[in-house]
């Protein structure tokens, strides 16, 4: 009896398992996912700069630049004033002498535009990366090989126009042109870190070629538009008139009236030989009837600008003539001015 008590003190009870249990049994499954390198990459497409993608960054600000230099061009071909924002020419100049001046076009084209199709292409392989089928027929590859060339492109330009900014316009602030120099470096850096530093080592050297493009094709554009003086760049020429000593022909005289009569205009400088030369072609009497437009009526040196009337219209040399919307540059004979003009057919047939 007390064996039995110690046995039943001492036994464990056991307690039956919970209704939920019964007749269960427990799975581990193994599911298959991404690795950490595709989570990795999906992450740095995906959510860089507070969940928003490089690509979307990049066609954000492409568009902003879009935008702004569509405002400019504008400006540009209808020869308005710009909108210069409060502080801008603190220094005693403007904005508007900035965007008006000789570097506001490169080989005739007005700069914004140039601008404005560049933002624009950017924005449109931007979206495109962003696997919206706009362009259709260029393959991840190429678009972003593309998108790298044309942001390294424009931060060239801007560093170019930067340094011009803060040599030839000392003093004078820009807001536009800050404003847009900004939005390159932006769009230079963001394809960068899109497409990644290991990636962007081996394509260094091609990047480098595209500068050099870029920067021998603006000292070359600036070169022929601006007036070569020896000397110190501190030389101011104060504007003179030139005495014409020939005497016109009745020929010169009838083409002078012709050219004035449909528009042509000839663009000079009074520091310039060639335009001299060429005035003397016509003679005293005869230039007189022609539409000439001196380009630096204010003289030439450190804050002298280009006249906005040569400058909208892009003129790189002295003399230019447009005759029915067709450039000639350099002197010419008045026989190819009376055929450009076409002043042969009307005076051998006149009305």
């Amino acid at each position: 009896m007390a064996m039995a008590s110690i046995s039943s003190t001492l036994s464990i009870p056991r307690f039956p398992p919970p209704r939920f249990m019964e007749g269960a049994r427990v799975h581990f499954k193994c599911r298959a996912g991404p690795s950490p390198e595709v989570d990795v990459e999906e992450h740095k497409k995906g959510s860089p700069l507070r969940g928003i993608s490089t690509s979307t960054w990049s066609a954000g600000l492409a568009s902003l630049g879009f935008l702004e230099t569509g405002y400019l061009t504008y400006l540009k071909l209808s020869n308005s004033e710009a909108f210069c924002p409060v502080g801008d020419g603190g220094g005693g100049g403007s904005c508007g002498d900035v965007l008006n001046s000789v570097y506001s076009a490169v080989f005739g084209v007005p700069l914004p535009l140039i601008g404005m199709v560049a933002y624009g292409l950017v924005a449109l392989l931007s979206l495109q990366q962003s696997r919206k089928n706009l362009l259709p027929g260029i393959d991840e590859t190429n678009n972003r090989l593309i998108l790298l060339g044309t942001t390294t492109s424009m931060a060239t330009a801007s560093a170019y126009f930067v340094y011009l900014l803060t040599t030839e316009f000392a003093g004078t602030s820009c807001s536009y042109c800050l404003i847009s120099a900004f939005l390159s470096f932006s769009l230079f850096l963001l394809t960068v870190k899109d497409i990644g530093l290991e990636e962007i080592r081996k394509m260094v050297g091609l990047q480098l070629a595209i500068a050099g493009v870029i920067l021998v094709a603006l000292t070359s554009s600036y070169s022929s538009a601006t007036p070569q003086l020896s000397g110190s760049g501190e030389i101011t020429l104060e504007p003179y008139e030139t005495v014409i000593t020939k005497e016109s022909t009745p020929f010169a005289i009838s083409l002078a009236k012709h050219l004035k009569t449909i528009g042509a205009k000839m663009y000079g400088a009074f520091w310039c030989s060639h335009c001299n030369e060429q005035k003397e072609m016509f003679g005293r009497e005869a230039v007189k009837m022609l539409d000439y437009v001196e380009c630096f009526p204010d003289g030439v040196g450190k804050g002298r600008k280009m006249a906005l009337e040569c400058a909208a219209v892009g003129i790189e040399g002295f003399p230019t003539w447009i005759i029915k919307d067709k450039v000639f540059s350099g002197e010419q004979d008045l026989s190819a001015l009376a055929e450009a003009s076409g002043f042969a057919a009307e005076s051998s047939n006149p009305s």
